[in-house]
């Protein structure tokens, strides 16, 4: 979601291949070894797979809305670290053979600090959206998601706030498109449509 955020406020067109990452395509894998997702493969065939670099690949192109300027990069760490960390052992508990609970308690830390800063502003870096807040609202989507109504229940209201904006966002509705995975010999899809 945050990669294709990026492209789509930058400006940069591409061809999107949506993959089922139970059924990998060989492509996926000859591209990316890791096979993860995403995968932005270059015209020059230099590859970029992992979701912030190819954010800071397209904003360092085109950043019409100044989205760099808003960059805490230890706030993205700790999203990127610890917070994912412990969503993927709440959400996961049965592939990490973890105690969900624990895990949930432990990113609520990680939360409140969202929720402090919140309280006294917008977005994550001031009063505009900017890269940060594109690189962390989908996390907190999946942590909100993972029990809805425990989370909507929270003493959280400004980070839920600022998570019903964006989620109800142009920007959000315009990338989650669903597409039918890709399948080897299929038309590439151009991103944005």
């Amino acid at each position: 979601m945050r990669a294709r955020l990026a492209l789509l406020v930058s400006g940069t067109t591409c061809e999107i291949r949506e993959v089922k990452l139970s059924a990998k395509p060989g492509a996926l894998v000859e591209a990316s070894p890791k096979a993860t997702v995403p995968v932005l493969v270059l015209p020059d065939g230099t590859v970029i797979d992992e979701s912030f670099d190819i954010m800071h690949w397209a904003l360092s192109r085109s950043d019409p809305g100044d989205w760099l300027s808003c960059e805490d990069a230890a706030l993205i760490d700790a999203n990127d670290g610890p917070f994912k960390h412990h969503l993927d052992r709440y959400k996961y508990p049965e592939r990490h053979g973890s105690d969900p609970v624990e895990h949930r308690v432990a990113a609520m830390k990680l939360l409140q600090v969202l929720e402090a800063r919140l309280a006294a502003q917008a977005n994550l870096c001031g009063e505009t959206m900017g890269i940060t807040d594109a690189a962390i609202f989908p996390f907190v989507r999946q942590f909100a998601n993972t029990d809805r109504e425990w989370f909507d229940s929270q003493p959280l209201p400004a980070l839920q706030s600022w998570l019903k904006r964006h989620l109800a966002s142009e920007l959000f509705a315009s990338i989650m498109v669903r597409l039918t995975p890709w399948s080897e010999g299929d038309d590439p899809i151009a991103f944005p449509a």
